[in-house]
């Protein structure tokens, strides 16, 4: 049997386990997690991602054949694994590179199978199964609210990037809203600029130091931003016809200053959804990304992987 494991690329770090497939569960004492300077050189780049894989893989046994799965932000063509990162402010040295050509020699295994899936949709997988959702045929919408604004639309699993009912490639932080995209609004950097704009105070922690102030000008941020979000992502939920919303990342965490206001506004507008909070983003996208290897999943999604 091969040994699966999840890997979940973030924009300053890796991240990698062994994936137990039979209950979607990460394997005790296989995670490993390092910084990565997401501008340093493709050397530099794979030998830190090779040095977290190749910790989980020691602490598994011995296995002839290793499926590895990324979760990958974009832009990236996820089915044949070339990273497309330009003019992003990250990982611009792996630009054109077929990572499974050129990363196999730094993993210590020679056996190795790739597969790559965008991070949102990883998130979003991974919260169905964690959440046993996958068990209910549901349509699900998973939100990670953090550096940037991940998004992706879920129909009993399975993640959808294009049809009548959903935003074009199954994305949300380019779509359009109060002059420009939704990413300026639905991220950190813009509690950050908020509360510097209400208050005159810098701050450099996000949205945990803006939380902590806990002052006239933190709950007008949370306000605004429960505004915001709300009136935008309505319309989506009910296009979709959503069952759940899932939450993930470090805005997330800050849940009870805004999801009560964001709760009551849709409430107001005849809408009620089952809502997940998810503290763990990382987790729910290593096991989501993990699931490519399910061969009955693969087969539904091999064909409709996004490349953008």
């Amino acid at each position: 049997m091969a040994l699966v494991i999840g890997v979940d690329v973030g924009g300053s770090h890796v991240s990698s386990a062994a994936i137990d497939s039979e209950n979607f569960k990460i394997v005790p004492n296989t995670y490993f997690s390092g910084i990565v300077d997401n501008k340093a050189s493709k050397e530099v780049i794979f030998s830190k991602w090779a040095e977290v894989i190749n910790k989980t893989i020691e602490k598994c046994s011995h296995n002839d054949t290793i499926e590895i799965a990324f979760s990958m932000p974009g832009p990236f063509q996820y089915e044949t694994g070339r990273a497309m990162f330009e003019g992003n402010n990250k990982f611009e040295a792996l630009y054109n590179v077929v990572i499974p050509d050129e990363f196999s020699k730094y993993v210590s295994s020679k056996n190795i199978t790739f597969r790559f899936l965008n991070d949102a949709s990883s998130f979003g997988i991974g919260s169905i199964l964690m959440n046993g959702l996958d068990k209910k045929a549901q349509k699900v919408v998973a939100v990670t609210l953090g550096t940037g604004f991940g998004a992706s639309f879920l129909d009993n699993v399975l993640p959808l990037i294009k049809g009548d009912n959903i935003p074009e490639n199954g994305c949300l932080w380019d779509k359009t809203f109060q002059g420009t995209i939704a990413d300026e609004y639905f991220s950190t950097r813009w509690f950050i600029k908020k509360y510097e704009e209400y208050s005159g105070t810098q701050i450099t922690d996000g949205v945990k130091e803006v939380s902590a102030k806990n002052d006239e000008f933190s709950e007008k941020v949370f306000e605004e931003f429960a505004i915001n979000f709300s009136g935008f992502l309505l319309p989506f939920l009910n296009d979709f016809e959503a069952d759940t919303l899932v939450l993930g990342g470090n805005i997330a965490k800050c849940h009870t200053q805004f999801l009560p206001r964001v709760q009551q506004i849709w409430k107001d507008n005849g809408r009620k959804i089952e809502m997940i909070i998810l503290e763990n983003t990382e987790e729910s996208s290593i096991i989501g990304a993990s699931y490519m290897f399910n061969d009955s999943f693969w087969d539904k999604i091999k064909e409709s992987l996004p490349n953008f």
